[in-house]
């Protein structure tokens, strides 16, 4: 049956989406007409006299890519009285990378601030500090589900590395540091630009009893972000440096998880492993992590369903894979699982994503180039 849900009048304008997000970001706004979403991406004036041009005032909503700044569109708005939303990508993205230009299947919409960004509260933090979970036994079972589901499933959130067992010693501890993309904004606001060299020395010098495993970020090997540390000097500080193989995996073969702010840290607890913040990513703070910093906001104790609850269910957006129409969280995984399925067992499929990937990856670097 066609979705019959009255469409809003509105005018939408979206600032810093780059032009191949155009397309995808469409189907997570289902509420206005296609012709009302404009996308403002100006060669040779500015956001906002583009944005005026076509027919930006002050009944228009305005949205922005990540923690992306756009001085006088926030004069405009203030002026004007007009709510800035942010937008990114939410926790159970894709069978793929984002930086290979792949379609998400979930985004998170902000009106306080967003995520990865501690220096403001966002509308994830907001939920996770004053939601009144205890009143929605519903809303925490579903979460309970959810997170077993993510686990049997081995859903994360690219979920495109090869899958295939880790063996670890067993006379230690075992910990696993997680890379990440160093000029990533959540680093810049979360972990005060630290980078991963610094991260696996602090760990070597605090936790040096332990095995530990290094595990570069999947963007920086595919060679689309910074990041990158040589294998020689991560040697320095880790036992052994891991490629090539699925997070589950990762999970399952540890006992700790060490990082700045990577999602990870996340899927850690949900994997019940005892996970260590650097920096201060949104599930630090609650008590169910081991964290290096404080952020004064965060006053309550959660329980592992509730954070699960906010991160998953409350706060996404997400649109079926198959469909690209809006749907649940549980069906993105059905979905997922499905694709990610399809591309272990075809070499065909394999052979093709990695096509994609190589010439998705070469025109970036030709755009670059150009720009």
């Amino acid at each position: 049956m066609a979705n019959m849900t009255k469409k809003m009048d509105t005018k939408a304008y979206f600032f810093g989406f780059s032009r191949w997000k155009h397309g995808y970001v469409r189907p997570f706004f289902h509420e206005y007409e296609q012709e009302n979403i404009f996308f403002i991406n100006p060669l040779f004036t500015s956001p906002l006299k583009l944005a005026l041009k076509r027919g930006l005032d002050a009944d228009s909503h305005i949205y922005f890519w990540g923690r992306k700044s756009f001085p006088d569109v926030e004069k405009f708005a203030e002026e004007h009285r007009v709510k800035i939303y942010r937008v990114e990508d939410g926790f159970i993205r894709s069978v793929g990378l984002g930086s290979d230009l792949t379609q998400p299947y979930s985004q998170v919409v902000d009106r306080r601030g967003i995520y990865f960004d501690p220096t403001q509260e966002s509308d994830l933090e907001y939920y996770l500090n004053f939601y009144d979970f205890q009143n929605e036994s519903a809303l925490l079972n579903e979460a309970k589900e959810l997170r077993e589901e993510i686990v049997k499933n081995r859903i994360s959130k690219y979920n495109a590395d090869a899958e295939r067992k880790l063996q670890l010693p067993k006379e230690k501890t075992t910990a696993v540091v997680i890379g990440q993309v160093e000029d990533d904004a959540s680093i810049r606001f979360g972990a005060d630009s630290m980078t991963n060299l610094e991260l696996l020395q602090k760990v070597k010098e605090l936790y040096g009893d332990r095995y530990i495993i290094y595990k570069p970020h999947p963007d920086v090997l595919s060679g689309n972000r910074v990041g990158h540390v040589r294998e020689s000097d991560a040697l320095r500080y880790c036992d052994k440096v891991v490629t090539d193989i699925s997070i589950a995996d990762v999970l399952d073969a540890v006992d700790e998880v060490h990082t700045m702010t990577s999602l990870t840290g996340f899927e850690g607890l949900l994997y019940g492993k005892k996970v260590y913040t650097y920096g201060m990513p949104f599930y630090a703070g609650w008590g169910l992590s081991i964290d290096a910093k404080k952020c004064e906001r965060r006053q309550r104790k959660l329980s592992l369903d509730e954070l699960t609850a906010a991160a998953y269910l409350l706060y996404p957006r997400y649109i079926s894979p198959k469909t690209k129409e809006p749907c649940d969280a549980r069906q993105v995984i059905k979905e997922l699982k499905e694709q990610k399925d399809a591309l272990q067992s075809s070499w065909i499929l394999r052979t093709k994503s990695k096509v994609y990937s190589y010439f998705s990856r070469i025109s970036q670097k030709l755009l670059s180039l150009a720009g």
